[in-house]
Order: C-alpha cells, then sequence, then structure tokens
C-alpha cells in the first residue's frame, strides 16, 4: 500500500484532497497532519519565512516520514522555501509543494495564465514557482476565504468566480486556482468562463501517482474521469 502524508496549514484545505485521493486514487492509505497556526502566524508575525517557521515544516515532514509516509504533500501555497528546504533533505522520497504540478499543467497548456489566490500572501509567494517569462497575471478573491471561514460556500465561489472573471477580461486563457481550499470553485469558474480551471489537488494528485511509478489503471483527471 502507498502511504501519503498530507501535511496542511488550512483546515479548509483537508477535504479538497481526501476528497480527489478517494475519487481518483482510493487505495492510497492518507495521513493528513494539520497545524492551523501556521498561516495565522505567518499572517500576524511579520517576520515572514524565517528560521522558526523553517523548522517547524522540518519537526512536520519528520513525523510524517517516521510514521512510514512514502511521500509528502504539502497543502499551503505560502510556504514554498520551507517546503523546498524539506525537500533537499530527503531526496529519497517525492516531497511535493501544492502548486508545482498545477504550475506545469498550466504553462503546459500554454497562453497567460491567470492564478488567483484567497489568502493575499501566496499571491507574494507563488508567482516566483512559475518558469521565467511565464504570462502571468494575478488577482485577488477578496473576502472568499472569510466566506468559506463562515460556512458560506456560496459566497466563496463567487468571489473566486469575480476573480476569474477578471482575469479573463486580461485576456488569460487559463486559470489556476491557488490553494486546495479554493478547489471547489472549479465548476462555477469553469462554467462562467468557459477555460481549463487547475485546481492543486488534481494536478498533485496525478503528479504523485506519477513520480511514485504507480501502475495499473490509467491516471483519472479530476472528477473521476480519465486523463487524456
Amino acid at each position: 500500500m502507498t502511504r501519503i502524508a498530507l501535511i496542511h496549514a488550512l483546515a479548509h484545505s483537508v477535504a479538497p484532497i481526501n476528497d480527489e485521493l478517494q475519487n481518483v486514487w482510493p487505495e492510497a492509505v492518507r495521513m493528513n497532519l494539520l497545524d492551523d497556526s501556521l498561516s495565522a502566524d505567518l499572517a500576524h508575525s511579520g517576520q515572514g519565512l524565517d528560521a522558526a517557521m523553517h523548522q517547524r515544516f522540518e519537526s512536520l515532514a519528520a513525523y510524517a516520514e517516521g510514521t512510514g509516509a512514502q511521500a509528502i504533500l504539502f497543502t499551503c501555497s505560502a510556504f514554498g522555501p520551507c517546503i523546498e528546504a524539506v525537500a533537499l533533505r530527503r531526496p529519497h522520497m517525492p516531497v511535493l509543494k501544492p502548486n508545482e504540478a498545477m504550475v506545469a499543467e498550466a504553462v503546459a497548456l500554454g497562453g497567460r495564465v491567470g492564478l488567483i489566490a484567497s489568502f493575499a500572501p501566496t499571491l507574494a509567494s507563488m508567482p516566483p514557482e512559475f518558469p521565467p517569462g511565464t504570462d502571468l497575471r494575478a488577482e485577488l478573491a477578496a473576502g472568499a476565504m472569510e466566506s468559506l471561514d463562515r460556512g458560506d460556500t456560496a459566497a466563496h465561489d463567487a468571489g473566486v468566480v469575480q476573480a476569474a472573471e477578471a482575469l479573463a477580461r486580461q485576456g488569460c486563457t487559463v486559470i489556476a486556482l491557488a490553494q486546495f481550499s479554493m478547489a471547489g470553485a472549479q465548476a462555477a469558474a469553469q462554467q462562467a468562463l468557459g477555460l481549463p480551471v487547475l485546481t492543486t489537488p488534481g494536478s498533485a494528485v496525478r503528479a504523485l501517482r506519477q513520480r511514485l511509478g504507480i501502475n495499473g489503471q490509467p491516471v483519472k483527471g479530476e472528477g473521476g474521469q480519465p486523463l487524456q
């Protein structure tokens, strides 16, 4: 059995990646680690990704590896340098940043990429993850995360759609939803725009299976459909 460690900084990220794994890779054994103080501390400390934050990520990764995990997927998109440091210490296993698979897929589609986040620090940390020269536009779905915190998924999704429409008006031909917590808005955004809308859970699961050399049934895309 393949054991995947999922490390979260937002409680809202837990369900989207677990749902995606259940839909397209149900035989994978999942373990979830949540430290929901990470994002709050980053937002309020003013210290950025300092040595203490790096150590917190290393401690989480070491615990996950100690349980027998064969791969680690971080679902917290504002902590790229911390995750890269964890990966450098573990060349023997896949350690994925939440966005790297989606970035690769978005760039492969070509054209202008529209990036949406509901957590403002993500719009500072994530654009450098795209290759130099990528035609990228970014938009904050203002208020969407607060709506999700209140349990108002309809308002959250509407905020994401509004941001996606703003990016489409700027000529974006593919939309990338930067956070796992935003995955539920994919269908609404895709319907409103008629453009490809990528989510981090869908892209990440495809990448994990590829890196682990999983054989057998064809890898499925988001929603359980076969990936062409």
